[in-house]
C-alpha cells in the first residue's frame, strides 16, 4: 500500500507549494487534492502551473476529488450542492461542468485518477438513479480517458453507493476502467450483513467493510482512510474514535493485504480552521510510521 493524504485536511487554506512540502515530509508518496476553487483554483493557470511544478519536482503521486462546492467563496457552514445525478437537469449539468473543468488541470498536473461522488447522503437506488449514474460515467469517462485520469467511484452514506450497487453500475456499463475508491470510514458506518460470501460461507454478521473488500477488491485503486465512532461521518484521524467504537486499524491492515501494493491508502481527515500545515504532517508520519511496523510484522505460519 502507498501512504497518501489529502489536502481536504487544510481544506480552508490556499493550496500552496509549501504546505504540499509538509505533507510529504509526513512519508506520503501520494496527494490527492481536493477540489475547491478557494482551497485549489483550479480556473487559475497561474496557480495549477505552480502545483504542477511542485509534483513534477517530488516525484509524488497525484491523485483528484472532484468538486463538491460550485462556489468559489466558501466556509464550513457551506453545504455540499453538486450532484452529478441530481433529478434536477440543470444543475446535474453544472456538477458534471465543474468536474470536467478540474479535469483540465490534468493538462498539466499528471493526476492518476479523480474520485467521484454519486448521489446526495441518503439518495436512494432506483432505476433512475442507475441510468443517471451511467451517463454521468460515460460522459466523465469520455473527457478523463484521453487525459489520462482514471474514474473512481466512492462508497458514501447512500444506497446508490453501497457495494451491491456499484458493482451492478460498474457491470452495467461495462466500465472496464472505472475503479473504485473504497472509503473505510463510511463502510464502517454500513450496518451488519450475514449473507455468504467466499470469505465468510458461513454467513456470520460482520463490520460492512468486510462485505465491500469482498465484492469490490479487485476494483479498488485507493481507499481513503479516517475514523469514526459507528454512529456519523466524522474524518477524524485514526485511532481518535471511542475506545472500541473506531475502525480497528490492524484488522484493516490485515484484510486490505490481498490489494495491489500500488493501491494508494490515502488519510481523507476532516479540516480544522486551528491545525497548521506542520501539525499535519506529524500527525500523519505517526499514523504511517504504524502501519509500517505492521508491515514489518512477521506473518503468521
Amino acid at each position: 500500500m502507498l501512504p497518501g493524504i489529502s489536502t481536504h485536511v487544510l481544506l480552508p487554506q490556499r493550496l500552496s507549494p509549501s504546505m504540499l512540502d509538509a505533507l510529504a515530509r509526513s512519508g506520503a508518496q501520494a496527494i490527492e487534492i481536493f477540489a475547491a476553487r478557494h482551497h485549489f483554483d483550479y480556473t487559475d493557470r497561474a496557480h495549477t502551473r505552480d502545483i504542477a511544478a511542485w509534483f513534477r519536482d517530488a516525484g509524488l503521486i497525484a491523485s483528484l476529488h472532484q468538486p463538491l462546492f460550485s462556489s468559489s467563496h466558501w466556509s464550513r457552514h457551506v453545504a455540499a450542492d453538486l450532484n452529478l445525478i441530481d433529478p434536477d437537469k440543470p444543475r446535474r449539468i453544472l456538477a458534471g461542468d465543474e468536474t470536467k473543468r478540474v479535469l483540465e488541470a490534468a493538462e498539466q498536473i499528471p493526476f492518476r485518477s479523480v474520485t467521484l461522488h454519486l448521489g446526495e447522503k441518503g439518495e436512494p437506488w432506483t432505476p433512475r438513479a442507475l441510468d443517471l449514474s451511467l451517463t454521468a460515467i460515460e460522459h466523465l469517462l469520455a473527457f478523463a480517458r484521453p487525459l489520462g485520469v482514471q474514474l473512481l467511484l466512492e462508497n458514501l452514506q447512500n444506497d446508490v453507493t453501497r457495494p451491491e450497487s456499484l458493482l451492478e453500475i460498474l457491470r452495467t456499463g461495462h466500465f472496464d476502467t472505472v475503479g473504485v475508491t473504497l472509503d473505510v470510514g463510511h463502510a464502517h458506518l454500513l450496518p451488519p450483513i450475514s449473507e455468504p460470501t467466499a470469505n465468510n460461507p458461513e454467513g456470520r454478521p460482520r463490520p460492512g467493510l468486510d462485505h465491500a473488500l469482498d465484492l469490490l477488491g479487485p476494483r479498488i485503486a485507493e481507499l481513503h482512510l479516517h475514523d469514526n465512532g459507528g454512529f456519523k461521518d466524522e474524518h477524524c484521524w485514526p485511532g481518535a474514535a471511542p475506545a472500541g467504537k473506531g475502525v480497528d486499524w490492524p484488522r484493516l491492515h490485515r484484510l486490505t493485504q490481498s490489494l495491489p501494493e500500488n493501491t494508494r491508502a490515502i488519510l481523507e481527515i476532516a479540516h480544522d480552521p486551528e491545525s497548521t500545515a506542520d501539525e499535519v504532517r506529524r500527525k500523519a508520519q505517526i499514523f504511517f510510521d504504524s502501519q509500517q511496523r505492521l508491515d514489518d510484522q512477521p506473518t503468521a505460519s
